[in-house]
């Protein structure tokens, strides 16, 4: 199942060369044919390469004619670009068999991608963090299996949806949900776009959310930003991923991410599902953004399917 997969730099610089390096020779082991992007290395301030280039390393990934087009790693960078972006060529490059795929900063690109065209991309690794884990501190360490086998899934044709079973602590409730628009991603990045042209006018969707270094008070200002906007209640569901490498302190005196989940239930009437296995985490599974998907979730079990349509 030999694959082409196009490796490009949209958001910060690659710091980390080795994991970088580890990544592409991961890749090349299983017999995919791995193309690197003439400025994947450069790096100008904290980005990879200033807007110009990092423009072109897209346009580039959309020309590739590529079966995947894999960010190198996230940071920051994607919502400079948003204006000049050619949404058009990215939207061929989708409808032509180009997966493009990414997570953290890559949510500014998908969802200004959906709110322009219409058209799927895929939240999932970036090389770095996915492919690229090991080294000095960590030996020893290989890519997950369950985010490997997703993104098997997604080279071969054969990912139709993904399950997860919830702790038994977790209070979730059933739910039901058909047809629906799945979008989202990194909370902070997405709510950062609310108010323009790149936010999608999603209506009766499955949305779903993560975040990493961002203590629950700050997630549950993002939250209520949405939620004051209208944009929770127009939605079928919301799926909270994993919320990650924060800390609490003494005057929190309770508070945690635990009373965010239960104060953002009190206000919205439809399910909000814990533990989706998506976020910064090695373990996570491909989600496809602006994708029809059906979910149900039955006490402990929740299923979301999108291969059959």
């Amino acid at each position: 199942m030999k694959k082409h997969i196009y490796i490009y730099s949209p958001s910060g610089a690659v710091r980390d060369k080795a994991a970088f390096r580890r990544g592409i020779r991961r890749l090349t082991a299983l017999g995919h044919e791995v193309e690197v992007d003439p400025d994947a290395l450069t790096s100008f301030q904290r980005f990879a390469g200033d807007d110009a280039v990092r423009l072109a390393a897209i346009a580039r990934a959309a020309d590739s004619g590529a079966d995947v087009a894999l960010m190198s790693r996230g940071g920051y960078g994607l919502t400079r670009l948003l204006p000049d972006i050619n949404y058009r060529k990215v939207a061929r490059a989708i409808a032509r068999g180009t997966a493009f795929v990414g997570i953290s900063d890559f949510t500014a690109f998908q969802n200004a991608i959906l709110a322009k065209t219409g058209a799927v991309t895929w939240a999932g690794p970036a090389l770095c963090e996915g492919f690229g884990v090991g080294g000095a501190h960590n030996k020893g360490t290989e890519p997950d299996d369950i985010m490997t086998a997703c993104f098997d899934d997604l080279l071969s044709g054969r990912g139709e949806g993904t399950g997860w079973r919830l702790p038994r602590t977790a209070e979730q409730g059933n739910a039901h949900v058909g047809n629906a628009t799945l979008w989202g991603g990194n909370l902070t990045v997405l709510t950062s776009l609310l108010g323009t042209p790149y936010f999608p006018a999603v209506q009766g969707g499955v949305l779903f959310l993560e975040d990493v270094a961002e203590h629950p008070y700050r997630i549950e200002r993002m939250l209520t930003q949405l939620l004051l906007s209208g944009v929770l209640a127009r939605q079928k569901a919301v799926l909270l991923g994993q919320f990650t490498e924060f800390k609490l302190t003494s005057h929190d005196k309770g508070f945690n991410l635990a009373q965010v989940v239960q104060w953002l239930r009190s206000h919205l009437k439809i399910p909000v599902l814990t533990h989706l296995p998506f976020g910064h985490v090695q373990t996570k599974v491909l989600l496809p953004v602006g994708a029809k998907v059906d979910l149900v979730s039955n006490e402990r079990d929740v299923l979301m399917l999108w291969g059959h349509r």
